[in-house]
């Protein structure tokens, strides 16, 4: 977890093995909840598996009246005594309109 603004933000790590409908239920989960996830992924398998993840995520909350935003940022991570680089969203819960 990573700290912003003095609250906890929940972070999904993402491998290049995960399931993106497993993954996006767990987004759309913390989005409803949280109204913010960070979702991390190292390798371009898990890159894709996570922006699948994040489309899914999309339609999950719709229903809920919500979107959502993502920003991609880097990050360097120490795993097993080895600097890795890291894609991280940084995804917000955006309240739709009524129509």
């Amino acid at each position: 977890m990573s700290t912003q603004e003095g609250y906890a933000i929940e972070t999904l790590r993402v491998s290049g093995t995960s399931r993106p409908n497993s993954v996006a239920g767990a987004i759309a989960a913390l989005l409803r909840s949280e109204r913010e996830v960070e979702v991390q992924a190292i390798g371009p398998q898990a890159v894709n598996q996570a922006v699948k993840a994040i489309a899914i995520a999309r339609s999950y909350i719709e229903l809920d009246g919500l979107d959502l935003s993502a920003q991609p940022s880097f990050v360097k991570l120490e795993l097993q005594e080895e600097e890795r680089t890291a894609v991280r969203f940084n995804i917000r819960a955006l309240q739709l309109e009524a129509q």
